[in-house]
């Protein structure tokens, strides 16, 4: 027998001997002893959750359900309609993996417009693919010409966050209708969809080649059930239902979606209050000479901090109890990420931002 004096981590694949992990947001729950208020009395404005939460019905189904022993249907019938283009999963960053496992392996590329969320390299990386980052401009604008020169024979998936977190910011149709132009397989992100309006949907069956997702995390408040779903070419699908985990989305998750679809008129008047509060955010903020806001259409609000350092500013902000996403790295220096949440979060907020000021 050979000697595994230096343990089984030795088997582990090169590639991700030194892989860089997702960096989730913090819960209250851990701050017990690290605040000046109580748990229960923090604000969460770091995860671009919905503070108003998910339907009433949901909340009636699930205590009503006597089920949650029986499997879920890995069919997706229980959606009501043909899945034949349809695949849900446990939140719509595990579609992002699947399509990376779909599309890329050793030796391939996917085109990545940066800054943007970090699961689309996260993903790539795990399945030794190789990421091409094509920088936005001054505005987190996507450079359409440099993404069409980065396209070669490597080429497997481009992804398009629109809106795009961190920064909130749209990309307009022609754009994206250009890149899709390339040929190459191109995934649409409108996670943040349901706070701008703008959608690349209807054009699903004129382009083989796109492909949209979307969550319920955000406009149904469904975050910490985990759904999300994206719409494929037919084949595609097929694919990513063979590869799919079975049961990956829980009898629960199954049950809030179908009530939350049954209550659209309830949850599309939250996310008018959000979209509301969102633009009150963007204002108040704007008014604080040391921070820079920048217009969004998702459901939180992207900051240059101009004065000071963002990570003091975050860990500051916390130990008043509210939380915000800071970043400090490449193309996202020094800066702060905002969610919308009730009239009162942004009234704690703004104060408290004025007395740091002090």
């Amino acid at each position: 027998m050979g000697s595994y004096s230096e343990g089984i981590e030795r088997l582990v694949r090169p590639h991700l001997a030194g892989f860089t992990g997702y960096s989730a947001s913090v819960s209250p729950d851990t701050l017990a002893g690290k605040v000046d208020v109580p748990v229960e009395s923090v604000i969460k404005m770091n995860a671009n959750e919905n503070p108003y939460g998910c339907s009433p019905r949901v909340l009636q189904a699930l205590a009503d359900d006597s089920h949650f022993h029986i499997y879920p249907d890995d069919g997706q019938r229980y959606a009501g309609v043909d899945a034949g283009r349809i695949v849900v999963t446990s939140g719509s960053n595990q579609l992002i993996d699947m399509l990376v496992r779909l599309f890329v392996g050793p030796g391939d590329e996917v085109i990545n417009c940066v800054p943007t969320f970090d699961i689309y390299r996260f993903s790539t990386e795990i399945c030794g693919g190789t990421l091409v980052n094509v920088n936005r401009d001054e505005k987190f604008a996507v450079d359409v010409n440099a993404v069409k020169s980065a396209v070669n024979s490597r080429t497997k998936l481009i992804f398009l966050a629109t809106p795009n977190n961190p920064t909130g910011n749209v990309i307009p149709q022609p754009d994206i209708l250009e890149i899709i132009e390339t040929g190459v397989p191109v995934v649409v992100d409108e996670a943040y969809y349901e706070f701008s309006g703008e959608t690349v949907m209807p054009l699903i069956d004129r382009y083989s080649n796109l492909m949209v997702i979307r969550s319920f995390s955000k406009w149904a408040g469904l975050a910490g059930l985990r759904v999300g779903y994206g719409i494929f070419p037919p084949r595609i699908a097929g694919y990513l239902m063979a590869i799919k985990i079975p049961h990956n989305v829980n009898v629960a998750a199954e049950i809030a979606v179908r009530e939350s679809l049954a209550d659209l008129e309830y949850l599309q008047d939250r996310v008018k209050a959000i979209v509301s509060e969102r633009e009150r955010l963007y204002h108040e903020l704007h008014k604080i000479e040391w921070l820079k806001p920048f217009p969004s259409q998702a459901n939180f609000v992207y900051c240059e901090v101009l004065k000071g350092s963002a990570g003091d500013l975050h860990q500051r902000l916390q130990r008043k109890g509210i939380l915000v996403r800071y970043f400090d790295k490449p193309l996202l220096r020094n800066s702060i990420r905002i969610s919308a949440g009730r009239p009162e979060h942004t009234g704690a907020l703004v104060k408290a931002l004025h007395e740091l000021d002090q």
